[in-house]
């Protein structure tokens, strides 16, 4: 256990090296909401993931990537070359003082270094090293590289979305597979945390994110496996009926169900849509107990959704929401990012917390925690670090090196 700066968390006790880029990055962060005391250790100069976008202002800055900000806040920061050999020395006296290391380099090369599991388990034999990578440390793909998009495509994830007849298309344009891999990381460490306090030993956990994004599509592999059905993309006769609609000042988004769920939710919305006067007598009269998307002829579609969409076209979001409570429809406003910030049910749960950046002369609100529990609960405290910004705390405070060592550090490009 390490010497923290502060006592506030699950987790105060501990410490963490984050040696990650942004295939990693959401685990430190996790850890460090709920109090370990994670250092991140970037190269001189600063980690890749600083040039990642949008930033502040639109000014391109390493200081001032919104992404950087987004996933190192509560981590203190240094600078540290690790292929250097005063840099690897440096690593093996962190990793003493140290409980977690979690990286995201490629396969082989921490054990190029010198610097693997093995070897940092010599150093500290209860230490935890969490290696997050694109296929894992093993298999035939393990030493790919890849990209979010890639990652989803090998997935399967792709091969759902998107409309029947044109190619499958990719999920967000912001990345998603190193969040789903950063946060399995996180929940590998704590409970590697507690299977140590159990029995005293460390653990290597090996993350692959293409396991982390396979993993997220059961629904369709369980269809294929036990059902043994033919597993399609939605195609546009099933995106006539469950879609995004225009609304007066935005859009919703909303569906007409088939089977027994449409017995439930379709009838409802044709009996909202007749107290605006807008619901057609073949909306009325239509048969939902027996609808289905599949049999239907497209002309019966389009008569359903033709008036539908004329009755989203006339309503503001708030009008549909207090409706759809109303009559018990399922229709879900698209917020903006403005009205995410302004929303009442987050405000309400004080979600959303502000952080001063004296360097920019303002604050700036952040997402809070990923949860909330009753005792030392995970917090967003501090902004992320500058570059290098803890060299002196740490390494003349922490580990006791002399202004003359720093200085030769500096000098030699060691941090």
């Amino acid at each position: 256990m390490s010497v923290t700066t502060d006592d506030t968390g699950m987790l105060s006790p501990y410490r963490v090296l984050d040696m990650t880029n942004e295939q990693g990055l959401l685990c430190g962060k996790i850890l460090a909401d709920m109090g370990a005391d994670v250092i991140k250790i970037e190269k001189p100069g600063g980690d890749s993931s600083r040039n990642i976008g949008p930033y502040y202002h639109d000014e391109i800055d390493p200081e001032k990537s919104l992404y950087w900000f987004s996933y190192n806040t509560n981590k203190r920061g240094i600078t540290l070359d690790i292929e250097t050999a005063a840099g690897k020395e440096i690593v093996k006296e962190l990793v003493k003082t140290a409980d977690i290391v979690v990286e995201s380099f490629p396969p082989g090369y921490m054990k190029s270094l010198g610097l693997d599991y093995p070897a940092l388990e010599k150093v500290k034999p209860d230490i935890i090293v969490a290696s997050i990578t694109p296929f894992g440390q093993e298999g035939p793909y393990s030493r790919f590289k890849a990209s979010d998009i890639g990652i989803y495509a090998m997935g399967g994830y792709m091969s759902s979305i998107g409309d029947g007849d044109r190619p499958p298309v990719r999920i967000s344009h912001h990345p998603q597979t190193w969040l789903h891999a950063g946060g399995q990381a996180a929940q590998g460490a704590v409970l590697a945390l507690y299977w140590r306090e159990m029995t005293g030993e460390g653990q290597y956990i090996d993350v692959s994110t293409h396991d982390s994004i396979t993993r997220f599509t059961p629904e369709r592999v369980t269809t294929f496996w036990d059902a043994e059905k033919k597993i399609t993309r939605r195609g546009t006769r099933r995106a006539i009926l469950g879609r995004i609609w225009e609304c007066k000042d935005g859009y919703v988004y909303a569906i007409y169900w088939g089977g027994e769920a449409g017995k439930r939710w379709n009838l409802p919305l044709v009996k909202w849509m007749d107290s605006k006067g807008m619901a057609t007598d073949f909306l009325k009269n239509f048969d939902w107990d027996t609808f289905d998307l599949v049999h239907n002829p497209e002309d019966t579609l389009r008569k359903i959704a033709e008036p539908t969409s004329e009755f989203f076209k006339s309503q503001t979001k708030a009008e549909l929401l207090q409706g759809a409570l109303e009559y018990n429809v399922q229709v879900y406003p698209i917020n903006s990012a403005v009205e995410i910030a302004n929303n009442l049910q987050l405000k309400a749960r004080d979600y959303w917390v502000t952080l001063e950046h004296p360097e920019l002369g303002t604050s700036i609100m952040y997402p809070g925690a990923f949860a909330k529990t009753t005792e030392v609960p995970p917090q967003v405290l501090r902004r992320a670090p500058f570059i290098g910004e803890h060299n002196r705390e740490i390494y003349l405070g922490e580990m006791g090196y002399s202004e003359e060592k720093l200085r030769e550090l500096n000098e030699s490009r060691v941090i």
